[in-house]
């Protein structure tokens, strides 16, 4: 079989740091362009936008999605349009319906769509969510706390309607909750901190519930300086487990525990070039729903400017 011909659309940060070398690990998937006004990959070619990409680069088969999700929609929409598999990063979109039309699209087009949440393949993630199922959880607190200065450095659109502001990262948290709790799960009260200067909360108190009654806390922050946290803390009947380090260190009642090596951007591409040979898609909608719910109901407070 002939290698599945790949390329990143939106080459930023994240798509440098993690991507590239992602499909570069992944057995029968090639890099062959990107696409991006600002910036290009050494040695490959480049386009400005999907429509020259597609029109460039005929024996294309797939791309994945890096740019700001409020571009999302558009280009998912001419790359199904045309026949191509699609990777969306995290957020797959800056809301539900979006995606849900993307999902039928892609049906209709016989393509696969998937939805790249990345921090659920992190490395400590399936121990929990094994050791977890021996027992009862009485309740969760998320502690998701980075410096924007640091992760963002320049990305005004994070700021702007769409963009989602503290949830950018909140979302991986909500991603790894909804992969170890039993769903539904609701959003009951937040509490957003948004700028005076911004469209989009830099902070973010959460209460969530869960379809038996647990309460959910999650407290998240982008203007942590110093060192990071990105923990979620879990009550059980059997012991606190606590998912250390955006879900790669694992300790169990005081004493950590042994975890996988860190791969989470390579599980992904592997698990889209195995949807992609089976002829189906994965989209999971659940992290994204309650990010809308929280921005839908929550208290707006008006904070000082941001200025990066």
């Amino acid at each position: 079989m002939r290698p599945i011909r790949i390329a990143i659309i939106g080459f930023g940060k994240i798509a440098r740091d993690q991507h590239v070398a992602a499909i570069a690990n992944t057995p029968g998937m090639d890099l062959i362009a990107t696409a991006d006004p600002h910036s290009a990959a050494p040695g490959l070619p480049s386009y400005s936008d999907i429509a020259a990409l597609i029109a460039g680069e005929p024996d294309l088969d797939a791309v994945s999605l890096c740019q700001p999700p409020q571009l999302r929609h558009a280009a998912a929409r001419a790359a199904i349009m045309a026949g191509k598999h699609v990777l969306l990063e995290k957020p797959p979109g800056v809301g539900t319906a979006q995606v849900e039309e993307l999902v039928a699209l892609a049906a209709a087009h016989s393509v696969t769509l998937f939805t790249a949440w990345h921090s659920q393949e992190a490395a400590a993630v399936a121990p929990a969510r094994a050791w977890l199922a021996r027992t009862k959880i009485r309740h969760i607190r998320i502690v998701w706390k980075e410096d924007v200065r640091v992760w963002h450095p320049g990305q005004t659109w994070i700021w702007q309607e769409g963009g989602m502001g503290v949830f950018d990262t909140g979302i991986n948290a909500l991603s790894i909750l909804t992969d170890l709790v039993c769903k539904p799960l609701h959003v009951a009260a937040a509490d957003l901190d948004i700028p005076s200067n911004c469209a989009a909360p830099i902070a973010a108190r959460l209460t969530l519930t869960s379809a038996s009654g647990m309460t959910i806390n999650a407290d998240l922050d982008f203007l942590q300086t110093g060192p990071q946290s990105w923990d979620i803390f879990i009550e059980t009947e059997a012991g606190e487990l606590i998912l250390a380090g955006g879900g790669n260190r694992l300790i169990i009642a005081g004493a950590p525990q042994p975890v996988p090596v860190e791969a989470e951007y390579p599980a992904l591409y592997q698990r889209f070039a195995d949807r992609i040979g089976a002829g189906t898609s994965e989209v999971d909608l659940a992290p994204l729903r309650l990010v809308e719910e929280a921005l839908r109901i929550g208290t707006q407070r008006e904070v000082a400017a941001f200025y990066d």
